[in-house]
């Protein structure tokens, strides 16, 4: 392996993107093998915590591009993890509801992330971890979209 200058080596921000790498690389790697995508997860994720949505709605909360939410949700409905139907509300929309099977493959895919972050995270202790996220969300607050 090429050593790594230390100029580089030496700021957050080159380690951040190589471990984000990393990170991108097993959590595609282990939804891949359970037959699963990211943008499944994030709209099965929105989905349990928030409720029935459009798919607009997801689009922002998962921050997905309507294209891609709606080919996602179409992939989800194909699988039978949600349901789509239009919104009683406003004739136009789609509202997205999460079925017992999505939860039972959200709880899956909750299996698959949390072996990615014991993978991922395996140097760090327990605490280590915990300051680690403490600290990675209060940075990643300072730069959200308001």
């Amino acid at each position: 392996m090429e050593e790594t200058p230390e100029r580089l080596a030496a700021k957050p921000s080159w380690l951040i993107t190589q471990l984000a790498v990393h990170a991108r690389r097993l959590v595609f790697d282990g939804f891949t093998a359970a037959g699963a995508r990211g943008y499944h997860y994030r709209i099965l994720a929105a989905l349990h915590e928030f409720g029935p949505a459009s798919q607009a709605e997801l689009g922002r909360r998962c921050r997905i591009d309507r294209s891609d939410v709606v080919a996602a949700v179409s992939e989800l409905v194909e699988q039978g993890f949600v349901d789509r139907s239009p919104d009683p509300d406003h004739g136009r929309r789609n509202r997205v509801t999460l079925t017992k099977g999505g939860v039972r493959q959200l709880q899956r895919m909750d299996g698959v992330l949390d072996q990615v972050q014991d993978d991922l995270l395996k140097p760090l202790s327990a605490e280590d971890r915990q300051t680690l996220t403490r600290l990675l969300s209060r940075v990643l607050a300072q730069h959200e979209p308001e």
